[in-house]
Order: C-alpha cells, then sequence, then structure tokens
C-alpha cells in the first residue's frame, strides 16, 4: 500500500508541474525539455500538449489511489490488471530512451537537459516502472 500512495504523490505532483505550465508558469519547464548539443530544443510543446499529459499523469496517480484502497470506485478488473502493467512498460521505456536524447542510453549527454535526465528524470522513470511491477505482482 505504502508504493501506490508514494507513485500516486509523485503522479499527482508531476500532474501538477505540467498544470502549472499550462497556465503559464515557467517552473523547470526549459529544463525538462531536450536540446540537441548546440541548445536547440527537440521538443517544443504546447499548452494542450502539457494539459495531456497533466490529465495522464493525474490519471495515473488516481489508478495507484484505487489500487491503494484509499479510494474507492467500481471499475472492472480488466482496467487494474492491464493499467497495473501499461504504466509501469510506459515509465520503464522511458528510462531505457530513445537512445539519442532521453534515457539511461542516450548519446547526448552533455546538455542541462541530458545531465538532469540522467540524475534526476531516468532515475525516477525507473523507480516508477520497477515499483508499478511490484504493486502489479503483490496486489
Amino acid at each position: 500500500m505504502f508504493l501506490s500512495i508514494l507513485l500516486s504523490v509523485v503522479f499527482i505532483g508531476l500532474g501538477l508541474i505540467h498544470f502549472n505550465w499550462v497556465i503559464g508558469g515557467k517552473f523547470g519547464f526549459e529544463a525538462s525539455l531536450p536540446t540537441k548539443s548546440n541548445g536547440e530544443r527537440v521538443l517544443n510543446p504546447n499548452k494542450l500538449d502539457s494539459a495531456v499529459v497533466g490529465l495522464g499523469l493525474t490519471a495515473f496517480g488516481v489508478f495507484y489511489l484505487l489500487k491503494s484502497g484509499i479510494l474507492e470506485f467500481p471499475l472492472p478488473d480488466w482496467i487494474f490488471h492491464y493499467g497495473g502493467w501499461i504504466i509501469p512498460i510506459i515509465f520503464l521505456l522511458r528510462a531505457i530512451g530513445e537512445f539519442r536524447y532521453v534515457g539511461f542510453f542516450k548519446k547526448i549527454k552533455d546538455t542541462d537537459f541530458g545531465r538532469l535526465d540522467s540524475k534526476l528524470f531516468s532515475p525516477l522513470c525507473l523507480f516508477i516502472g520497477l515499483a508499478g511491477i511490484w504493486i502489479q505482482w503483490i496486489y
């Protein structure tokens, strides 16, 4: 139950950061975007992109609150079964990365994002993925 609550807090917190960007906040925005070695952004998300990601992250947080039993809402069992595997797989794939700008196996590591990704973003994704798998096995 502890891991489910922890993942809920992480996901809802990340969702709030994305919603902050939707309303014009700047906290962490530049640092969270991968760049080429020359500083050119690889991604240029708009407010709608941030809203969609924020909603997804918040939904993942609610999923783990439901999984923990803190929240109760009648959902079909298949949602808990497949969702419980899909969410961690997404984050394990994110931790591995696409081998150029993002993930543990990225080639471009000498940018601000690259350093943050190696120290924070990819380890967090790995933790989320492994915790999600652990939760799925014990529940």
